[in-house]
């Protein structure tokens, strides 16, 4: 009753029940004091019309039970957001937070836009080429976090990198050490797969150009470790903190997609001594991240 009650005006709707004159009277009969209608009558009540509204009204139902005064239980929350996002995203919709009440989220209905799922695409097609069904789990966490938890985005960007370096070092028989952080591992896997060549020569037509893409996709992955450390999940915050919004969340990301795309094709034919014109693919694929 308190819940409807947030979305409808009751008293200005019909009575099912002829007792009762308005839908206040007739819920209050069949749901509190004689509890004989099933627990989704809702959905199939022509007076809400739930099941063929318009998708904002429909989205606004289902942000109002993820409502903190609604839902006061954060985990309860969280997986229910899932749940509605797995079920809405094929249908071109998704809830995101809007802002926060008393430090706790309130969700909004949006349609999705497509320019995040190029680089989620991109990343998948990189696990599948790597064999690795972890970093198919980072990359579905980080599809749905992106809007509704940037932070959760960022940090498991992140730990994508980290799989793609372990994955890749380990299928060529290199070494690491289970403590090496980000930065490490980089440098293992850069060097590996010869990533900053030194075989292009000065006289090439932007031989230095392509040495400094090559060198600041590989310093990506310290600039991505140091803005976890700040945004990311994993560390606890203040009160006062103020985290990152989901365009941060993507930037990062399609950074992140850059670099393991880069590697995977690394992987597959290493650059150390070829042509300038064999790499322009590969510095193209950072300004289509």
């Amino acid at each position: 009753m308190e819940f409807l009650g947030r979305l409808y005006d009751l008293e200005s709707l019909p009575s099912t029940d002829s007792r009762f004159q308005d839908a206040a009277g007739d819920i209050w009969q069949h749901r509190v004091n004689n509890d004989d209608w099933p627990e989704d009558w809702i959905f199939d009540d022509s007076r809400f019309r739930l099941m063929s509204a318009p998708p904002d009204e429909f989205l606004r139902f289902l942000c109002e039970v993820l409502h903190p005064v609604v839902r006061p239980d954060r985990n309860e929350t969280l997986k229910l957001l899932q749940h509605f996002n797995d079920q809405l995203r094929p249908h071109g919709w998704h809830l995101i937070e809007e802002e926060k009440i008393a430090g706790r989220p309130r969700y909004v209905g949006q349609a999705i836009r497509n320019h995040h799922h190029r680089s989620v695409s991109r990343a998948r097609t990189v696990a599948d080429a790597l064999d690795a069904a972890w970093m198919q789990k980072e990359i579905e966490r980080v599809e749905n976090a992106i809007d509704a938890d940037p932070a959760l985005a960022l940090g498991t960007a992140k730990e994508l990198l980290e799989s793609c370096c372990k994955t890749i070092l380990t299928k060529r028989g290199v070494s690491f050490g289970k403590s090496d952080d980000l930065p490490k591992l980089t440098k293992a896997l850069t060097k590996e797969l010869k990533l900053v060549p030194e075989g292009i020569p000065d006289a090439a037509k932007g031989a230095e150009n392509i040495r400094l893409i090559l060198r600041n996709l590989s310093a990506l992955t310290q600039y991505m470790a140091e803005l976890r450390g700040l945004y990311g999940t994993g560390h606890g915050r203040d009160g006062k903190h103020k985290g990152l919004e989901p365009r941060h969340a993507r930037l990062a990301v399609a950074s992140a997609v850059a670099f393991i795309d880069c590697q995977r094709r690394s992987k597959s034919r290493p650059l150390g001594g070829v042509k300038v014109g064999h790499l322009t693919p590969h510095a193209g694929n950072v300004g289509r991240a």
